[in-house]
């Protein structure tokens, strides 16, 4: 089969790769109809984090199932299914506590010896944990909502959900990338936040950030940046802000924003390691919480309100391509000419 495989910095390609194939009696194999680029790619694509030459790429994807092992009772051939980007038996503590992703017989997808998926078809271990299923009947109008549920959206509204955000708040989000843009619709659509202050200066993102219920945008960065939210909220601050970035600038600006007692969920991936200074948070009472999002946890309710049209996070894919583009995919991401590109 066909499967996307990372070279080196700045080279992705796709190539032949042994077919993916039930091992375990708990495993299926899912044909992929459509898969993505994620932000969180383009670290080893950038040379920022070492990657091993020759590894899959790819952990967002959606398709049919193909095969199962004798042990999997949940799913069956031809079932439509949405995977999250790790694997998870969902019965051990950590995802009894709905911490999926710390699952202690779990995994992620493209790390080494498993399955990525920016590819034909996927093995997918302890399958009746990780995939759900989508309800019959959805088109393929819906694919790019229902791909978007297997990472972004999660873990957009993860951020939301770690800052506390409820009915009728404010909030400010770091990031314009596909993941802060969903962090708006899940503060808006999901958690009823009233106000979205987005941290955004390129055109697109900002009229996508608008689409998903920003009802402020600030284009300013650092101490400005802080400045001007501080100003739109009368010199108070917010109380809840989502960090989707990861570096020691938004980090910065997230404790700068964040008013007294207020909280911030923090879900960019922290690759560049920034130090935070612990006076600070700890003099203003602000409560820090981050993590790698589990999405299997919001999977069942984000697939039911995507089916039922009342969430739709599909317009972050702004681009599409054929899998054999995969390095186009890629260049296009990594320059910012795409939000989010959407393999076929």
């Amino acid at each position: 089969m066909r499967a996307a495989v990372y070279l080196s910095a700045g080279d992705v390609t796709v190539d032949d790769v042994p077919d993916a194939a039930v091992v375990e009696p708990t495993d299926a194999v899912v044909r992929v109809l459509r898969s993505c680029v994620c932000g969180s790619d383009l670290w080893s694509y950038r040379g920022v984090v070492n990657r091993e030459a020759g590894s899959r790429m790819g952990h967002e994807f959606l398709g049919l199932v193909e095969d199962v092992g004798r042990d999997v009772t949940t799913l069956e051939v031809g079932d439509l299914v949405v995977s999250p980007f790790q694997w998870s038996d969902n019965t051990c503590p950590a995802c009894l506590d709905g911490i999926q992703s710390s699952c202690a017989n779990g995994g992620t997808f493209g790390a080494p010896g498993a399955d990525g998926g920016q590819g034909e078809a996927v093995r997918v271990p302890l399958a009746d944990g990780t995939l759900v299923a989508v309800p019959s009947g959805a088109g393929e109008d819906l694919y790019p909502a229902l791909l978007a549920t297997s990472d972004v959206l999660g873990t957009g509204l993860h951020g939301a959900t770690l800052a506390g955000v409820s009915e009728g708040a404010t909030v400010a989000v770091i990031g314009d990338g596909a993941v802060g843009l969903c962090a708006v619709l899940g503060a808006t659509t999901v958690l009823g936040a009233e106000r979205v202050i987005l941290m955004s200066r390129h055109a697109d993102r900002t009229e996508l950030g608008r689409r998903f219920g920003a009802t402020d945008i600030v284009e300013s960065r650092g101490a400005e940046g802080i400045a001007a939210v501080r100003e739109l909220t009368r010199g108070l601050g917010v109380r809840h802000v989502v960090e989707a970035v990861g570096t020691k600038e938004s980090w910065e600006m997230a404790v700068g924003m964040a008013r007294e007692g207020g909280a911030i969920g923090a879900v960019g991936v922290p690759h560049a390691s920034p130090r935070l200074p612990l006076f600070g948070p700890f003099v203003h009472h602000l409560t820090i919480s981050l993590g790698i999002a589990p999405v299997r946890r919001y999977l069942p309710m984000l697939i039911e309100r995507t089916v039922d049209g009342t969430l739709d996070a599909g317009p972050v894919f702004d681009t599409v391509l054929p899998l054999e583009q995969v390095g186009d995919a890629y260049a296009a991401m990594a320059s910012r000419q795409s939000i989010k590109v959407m393999l076929t």
